[in-house]
């Protein structure tokens, strides 16, 4: 079996609103001195089929990403995870993508791969939450995809997925190949790589595709070809403001409270 898991490198979520910068003109995050990490529902897409190859022997896993150069730390940390090969997609074509042209660059890797038996996507990026590219890129492969997968299980010649669903979970039984998009959950925690496989991944091949190899047309990834377009970009002013309600006692401080809760037109 081969598992396909697309991951994205991101700027940290976790870093300070005040240190989130963005550029107006360019409509796109600074990084300034913020770090670069895994997009998190994409770890845990990764955890999932890296559980799956322990369980499965023979099973292969590759990672594949698309970005600049940065992003090949992201492909180490899978290489250091236990991933079997990673594919780094680069080009100055494919610099502001959107959904949709990112599941077609995508698409194309993978087929050139040979295909797969399970793709793995996280639910949705970290940065901007769309949460389109894994059904987008099960499209242009001409399979089926389920969303909101927390859990995964090999049963005979197919397959059994978990789902998160109003009111409960789904059970959905399925046969490979098929595309999965990933949530969270306690099972699917990233584990954390050994620093001694961290030191061996530095030495392991990333393998490298341009627009070219993948027989795709800059032309078509263009700007003006693209299905969505972002206008503007920026970081909201928000204000705030705090007033202490006095009173002798808890009973004058609520009515004073209610009163200024009527006063705004809360009430």
């Amino acid at each position: 079996m081969h598992i396909v898991v697309c991951i994205k490198q991101i700027l940290d979520p976790e870093i300070p609103p005040a240190r989130f910068q963005v550029d107006p003109s360019a409509r796109q995050a600074v990084r300034g001195s913020a770090g670069l990490v895994i997009s998190p529902f994409d770890e845990n897409a990764l955890e999932l089929g890296l559980q799956l190859k322990e369980k499965h022997p023979g099973t292969r896993l590759t990672a594949v990403t698309m970005g600049d150069e940065e992003a090949v730390e992201a492909l180490r940390k899978a290489l250091a995870l236990g991933a079997d090969q990673v594919v780094l997609a680069a080009d100055p074509a494919f610099n502001g993508l959107d959904s949709y042209g990112t599941a077609r660059v995508l698409a194309r890797c993978i087929e050139k791969l040979g295909g797969a038996d399970l793709v793995l996507f996280g639910r949705q990026a970290g940065d901007w939450d769309h949460g389109l590219v894994g059904s987008l890129a099960a499209e242009e492969l001409a399979i089926p995809c389920v969303t909101l997968v927390r859990e995964i299980q090999m049963d005979g010649d197919g397959v059994r997925l978990v789902r998160e669903g109003e009111g409960g979970v789904d059970v959905i039984a399925g046969r490979l190949p098929l595309a999965a998009t990933v949530t969270n959950a306690d099972s699917n925690q990233i584990r954390f790589p050994k620093v001694r496989d961290m030191m061996l991944a530095r030495g392991k091949p990333i393998t490298r595709w341009s627009a070219q190899d993948l027989g795709l047309d800059p032309a078509d990834l263009e700007p003006t070809a693209r299905a969505a377009e972002i206008d503007e970009l920026f970081v909201p002013d928000r204000t705030s403001s705090c007033q202490f309600i006095d009173g002798e006692d808890g009973a004058e401080k609520a009515r004073k409270l209610v009163q200024k809760l009527r006063e705004l037109k809360l009430l």
